[in-house]
């Protein structure tokens, strides 16, 4: 197709002014995106030797090209600011708007019903009359959606006949194949909470994803903030070009969720709500009402009579209703049942005798009134009764005939005719897409219900909770389809509604309750119902209900994985004097006579809850919160437009300000903190007097976008105040409070600035944009002095780097920076990075905030924790894991004395964390490397402590039976011997001692290594003791002598060894290593017995079988190998593994052998027949991308070989027969090492990466 002849001629007619004015570079950057210019064509453009030549052959090449390249030229000038250029194309652009001129069909092909449907767009109205006026409107602004991103709003009042109107814009073939071949994608929102709004996303994120490979992997988005980049990944990677319809939209807050630069029609009632969002925008206002001709054609297709033959009444009719879509349907509903009641639905309408609904809605209620009144009328006594009942239905809410008939107690038949004739009526809404269908009032019908209806509500809902007592006697629905989802969803709304107080305590202090509805819903859902009716709870037992929902908080992220956990075992990780802990101990003693397992955490007593204080300060997200300079105040802001204060001490509330129109992003407290300020997505900047409660301050004409951050200077010398905008230049802004406009602007940000701070001494600001960089500007002059430019330090593959935020350490010599799943640490002097801390790829950095009296660094994470690192150089360490709340934490920040940490979260909390206290419960803790005693009486656990100390503990009373003094080099190995009581240990610079328990008298030091002592073992008789190194020997002691035989000839460190047998008459040894190797030693002579090329790859593991006749290796190259203790050949090599093959361990009747791979993965092999007998852990992998939460590093079978238990990311067990998972045990850290396991496979003991010790004992 060439170009039209005003766009050739425009070109010719300007191209002197274009080739002496535009840099090509920069536009063609946008025509290559636009697909109207290949590489190649940029190359050759580029390859010109001046600028002029180079817009002399942009021009010939875009004279050659279609209206298209026409276009896409016109679009680059405008974005790269050539606005003056773009006028003087303006006139010669192409007409694109195929549809409004050349379309006169209806465009309904088959193709486009398959769009639409698969898609979700409703059908039709049964009547339906075309408005193409309004349509063509609609069609032209998306148009212009052709090429670029934005949004297209249609508004209007409510029954204005929006939806129908969006929905009628897409019904066309022309429309879908040139702006939208990607799909057209129906999400029907309303008035929702957060909860809700992640519902419904993650339903639409399984129906794209379905739609692509006809089934759906990945788990469910977790968060909203999860499910915005789930849904950004979706409509522009795998759905470009689409359209995203969200219909009936009331916040803008819900609007921003949808802020991911794609293509979206919208239909709302306020037309204000764009103004939040970024891109393109164009609108498209519904009149309230029908023109007269338009209304008589609807009532006219309901009656079957043609227009002009309508009485006069139905002008009148139309007259009073003012042409309201909504309010002329149900009239034309009732007439087409009683075609001969023009007079009387008239006279209704007319009499207005019905009580007026807030007057003040902009919703045209006179008439719904009377419309609703006379469409009641008609209805059978009967059926008029059963729609009472519907009264009780939260708005925007569909609901299953299968609740109603429960509700009615009727066949599902005879519900189902009720509800069509309903609908026939216009008095119900149907949802077909779905199967089974659902039903839904309007918000204006159910308003009147409400108001007519008011004095019998709670009889109403008490009526909704006993019909399903009655139908659900025997226990809750679990099937999770979508009756079950309403029961379980709104089950305590009506109990609440109904002031049925001891049937909601009942309900909601019940673990099996918790356990149905986390499974179905998600904790979000639970966590808010605890929140909503805590008033009531309360009066029952606040302590009750503050234990359960302190449970569903610290344990949020595990209920939220696939497969599901087992709550009950969960929740006996409570504290025993909890009540959730009390029923999963009842409920778990019960189970275990089915053959279930479950472990009652022993210790437990002695890991402290780290968090402080726990406030719930509002309903929604809580985006900041923060100290007072003084440490005495809390204040807090977020979703709910609403600024608090509390006492930092007790929690105690002590103001709240009703403070933007908007969602309050920042909050600060002045040096003196006398005032605190407010930033909004409003555009707005507040300033407060804290005293008083009352408004000082208002900057509200400079930004023009979300003003994103907020913060005074640290000292009191010169009072300023930095904000920091979504504005496209003029995005940062330094104010003097006794001026009305700014003081200064920083320029130098073309992108969105997410975080603004001053540096310790109020030299510098420092500000973290969308653009990849973190500037330092002067404050003084508000001169740029330097840029660090973070996205360099990522792969270019990581895609677009947005730096969330900075800090700067107290001496002002470092600024951190959070961006993607990174933090890192700048010189601020030379711009070098110092410093990298990277988690992993599923979880990205919120916030982090550098302590002002120590080098701690605190960083908030997606995935609902806070890390405490250590950024001494020396050090460089993470120092705790703050876990506890149950969504994305926005920002964390340290008291000014550096004892206190604040966070707060998408879970509507705000959490204060003592710094001393988890450095005392989860940073100086126990290492790892481990050994253990069992015994009837007692459990002794020796292990190396974080201050290098090693520690030997009796378990069973929790005391520490020896500590030694902090050892110079670090502890690496340690082992126990029963009688006399002693324990040896290896250390990192070669040393072995042996330490009499518990006087800690030193016995024997052992020099010879001279590197790394990795193992530690003594002999049946605890005479002879053996070692292995990093340095490639292993050496076995007579300690008591020091005499000492040393086996050398591996070539590579040695981590492992084990005696072929336990009696004193077998002097063997295997030995395996990295160098691929296994050898078989005298112990007593020293001498190679059999020295093996086992595995191309490092050897990982190797275990002995209990008769004595095989021991296996495992390897780094996949594989593992079986050999015969006699022939010392290979008897079977087994593959199958795809990753390195972590451990292994023989049955105790050696038939059987279970290996364990670094994706998690355990194989049950046959020794005899060395052939694959099971598979454990089929199920979907977690966020680490591991079926096990990590390697799996450790596994011991039960005395009778029926249960496995392993260690990874969590501990397992497993039965052995069919390869399935019995049990599952998460611990706060991660990473297990090792697990010891007593004789009798009661109880099991093992220490986590953040050095937690665990007791677990299974319940009886």
């Amino acid at each position: 197709m060439t170009m039209e002849e005003g766009a050739r001629s425009c070109l010719l007619r300007f191209r002197h002014r274009l080739e002496e004015d535009m840099k090509p570079p920069y536009l063609m950057d946008h025509m290559i995106s636009d697909g109207v210019m290949s590489m190649d064509e940029e190359e050759k453009i580029r390859t010109q030797p001046t600028r002029k030549d180079q817009a002399v052959a942009l021009l010939e090449l875009l004279l050659r090209k279609d209206n298209n390249a026409y276009i896409s030229f016109y679009n680059a000038l405008v974005k790269e600011a050539y606005d003056d250029l773009a006028n003087l194309l303006h006139d010669g652009l192409p007409q694109i708007l195929s549809y409004a001129q050349n379309n006169s069909s209806d465009g309904l092909t088959s193709y486009v019903k398959m769009v639409l449907s698969e898609g979700g767009v409703p059908q039709r109205p049964v009547v339906f009359v075309n408005r193409q006026e309004l349509l063509n409107r609609v069609r032209e602004k998306l148009y212009q959606l052709q090429k670029d991103s934005g949004w297209v709003t249609v508004f209007g009042m409510a029954g204005s006949g929006k939806s129908v109107l969006a929905a009628e814009a897409v019904r066309n073939h022309g429309i879908i194949e040139e702006c939208f071949p990607g799909g057209i994608h129906w999400l029907s929102i309303g008035q929702l909470d957060k909860p809700d709004l992640l519902v419904k996303i993650q339903s639409l994120c399984f129906r794209l994803e379905q739609s692509l490979n006809g089934q759906c992997l990945n788990r469910p988005p977790s968060s909203l903030d999860e499910a915005k980049e789930r849904l950004r990944f979706l409509m522009l990677r795998r759905y470009p070009r689409s359209l995203l319809i969200l219909d009936d939209v009331w916040d803008s807050a819900v609007l921003r969720v949808f802020d991911i630069h794609c293509r979206i029609l919208l239909t709302t009632r306020n037309r204000s709500l764009t103004d939040s969002v970024s891109g393109a925008k164009y609108e498209v206002e519904v009149e309230s009402g029908l023109d007269e001709n338009k209304a008589l054609e609807i009532l006219s297709l309901y009656t079957k009579t043609k227009p002009h033959s309508l009485p006069e009444e139905a002008r009148s009719i139309v007259r009073e209703c003012k042409g309201s879509p909504l309010v002329v349907s149900l009239i034309g509903a009732l007439l087409k049942e009683k075609p001969n009641r023009w007079r009387y639905y008239l006279s209704q309408l007319q009499q207005k005798q019905f009580k007026r609904i807030r007057k003040s809605s902009s919703y045209d209620y006179d008439a719904l009134d009377q419309a609703m009144a006379a469409s009641l009328e008609v209805l059978p006594d009967e059926h008029r009764k059963l729609y009472k009942d519907l009264t009780v239905i939260e708005k925007d809410i569909k609901i299953p005939a299968k609740v109603l008939c429960i509700l009615w107690d009727l066949e599902p038949e005879e519900v189902e005719d009720i509800l069509q004739e309903f609908v026939n009526k216009s008095l119900l809404f149907v949802d077909s897409h779905n199967k089974p269908y659902l039903y839904y009032l309007h918000d204006l019908q159910l308003d009147f219900l409400v108001e007519q209806n008011r004095d019998q509500l709670e009889n109403l809902h008490t009526k909704v909770v006993r019909q399903y007592q009655q139908h659900y006697r025997n226990g809750p629905p679990t099937s999770g389809d979508e009756e079950s989802l309403y029961w379980i969803r709104f089950l305590t709304y009506h109990m609440a509604k109904a002031n049925l107080t001891q049937e909601l305590y009942s309900l909601m202090f019940s673990l099996n309750w918790v356990s149905i509805k986390a499974r179905i819903m998600g904790p979000a859902h639970l966590i808010n119902d605890y929140m909503e009716y805590g008033p009531i709870l309360d009066k029952e037992n606040s302590e009750v209900r503050s234990q359960f929902q302190e449970f569903l908080s610290l344990n949020g992220h595990q209920l939220e994985q696939r497969p599901f956990p087992d709550v009950v075992q969960l929740a006996l990780s409570q504290p025993q004097t909890s009540e959730v802990y009390r029923q999963a101990l009842q409920q778990a003693q019960n189970l275990t006579i089915t053959g279930k397992l479950y472990f009652d955490w022993l210790n437990k007593s002695s890991v402290e809850s780290l968090s402080r204080l726990v406030i719930h300060p509002h309903q929604g997200s809580i985006y900041s919160a923060c100290f007072s300079n003084n440490g005495a105040k809390i204040a807090t802001c977020g979703a709910s437009r609403t600024l608090k204060v509390f006492r930092s001490v007790t929690g105690e509330k002590l103001t709240e300000i009703q403070a933007h129109d908007d969602e309050v992003l920042c909050c600060a407290f002045s040096p003196d903190d006398r005032l605190l300020a407010t930033c909004s997505s409003d555009r707005k900047v507040k300033v407060w007097s804290v005293e008083q409660a009352n408004l000082l301050r208002v900057f509200e004409e400079e930004h023009e976008e979300q003003v994103n951050h907020c913060q005074f200077t640290n000292t009191r010398r010169k009072l300023l105040l930095a904000t920091c905008s979504n504005d496209e230049c003029m995005n940062v802004k330094v104010w003097n409070l006794n001026r009305p406009n700014s003081q200064n602007t920083m320029f130098g940000h073309f992108e969105p600035v997410n975080h603004c701070c001053f540096s310790p001494d109020d030299t510098y600001l420092a500000t973290s944009s969308n653009d990849g960089t973190v500037k330092l500007f002067q404050v003084s002059s508000a001169n740029e002095w330097k840029t660090i430019n973070v996205s360099i330090m990522f792969a270019e593959n990581d895609g677009e780097v947005l730096v969330k935020c900075s800090t700067w350490t107290a001496d002002g010599k470092r600024i951190i920076c959070a961006a993607k799943n990174a933090v890192l640490v700048f010189d601020v002097e030379t711009s070098d990075m110092l410093l990298e801390i990277r988690t992993n790829r599923l979880s990205t950095v919120q916030y982090c905030h550098a302590c002002p009296t120590s080098n701690l660094l605190a960083i908030a994470f997606s995935n609902y924790t806070v890390e405490l690192w250590d950024l001494r150089p020396e050090a460089n360490k993470k120092m705790a894991d703050c876990s506890g709340h149950l969504s994305w934490v926005h920002r964390v920040q340290f008291s000014p004395d550096g004892s206190q940490l604040l966070s707060c979260s998408d879970d509507q909390t705000v959490r204060m964390w003592e710094t001393k206290r988890i450095h005392t419960s989860s940073a100086v803790c126990l290492k790892r490397d481990s050994d253990v005693l069992f015994s009837e009486e007692e459990i002794i656990v020796s292990a190396a402590d974080n201050c290098n100390r090693l520690q030997v503990r009796d378990c069973r009373t929790d005391l520490v039976l020896f500590q030694s003094e902090e050892k110079s080099s670090r502890i690496r190995c340690t082992c126990l011997w029963r009688h006399p009581a002693m324990i040896a240990l290896g250390q990192e610079d070669g040393a072995v001692q042996v330490l009499e328990v518990p006087s800690g008298k030193l016995l024997a030091t052992l020099q010879g290594h001279t590197k790394t002592v990795l193992r530690c073992h003594f002999s049946q008789n605890g005479q002879t003791l053996i070692t292995s190194s990093e340095d490639t020997t292993i050496r076995v002691w007579r300690w008591q002598s020091g005499e000492v035989r040393v086996l050398e000839g591996h070539k590579e460190q040695v981590r492992c060894f084990s005696l072929l047998s336990n009696t004193l008459a077998n002097t063997r040894l295997l030995s395996w290593s990295f160098d691929g190797t296994v050898k078989v030693w005298d112990i007593e002579t020293g001498e190679k017995l059999q020295d093996i090329e086992a595995h191309q790859g490092a050897i990982l593991s190797g275990h002995v079988s209990p008769d004595g006749c095989f021991f296996a290796t495992t390897s780094a190259d996949k594989t593992v190998k079986l050999w015969d203790c006699e022939s010392w050949q290979c008897v079977h090599t087994l593959s199958g593994h795809q990753d390195c093959v972590r451990s292994c361990r023989f049955s105790w009747d050696s038939r059987c052998l279970a290996t364990g791979d670094d994706n998690g993965e355990i194989r049950l092999w046959s020794v005899k027949e060395g052939c694959l007998l099971k598979i454990c852990s089929q199920e979907s992998k977690d966020g680490m991308d591991s079926l096990h939460g990590g390697w799996v590093t450790d596994m011991h079978f039960s005395p009778d070989d029926s249960l496995l238990v392993s260690t990874g990311g969590y501990i397992k067990w497993w039965n052995v027969e069919n390869g399935e998972a019995l049990q599952t045990f998460y611990p706060t850290g991660t990473a297990l090492k090792r697990i010891h396991v007593s004789s009798d496979f009661s109880t099991f003991v093992t220490i986590d990466s953040i050095g937690i010790l665990y007791i677990l004992q299974r319940v009886v």
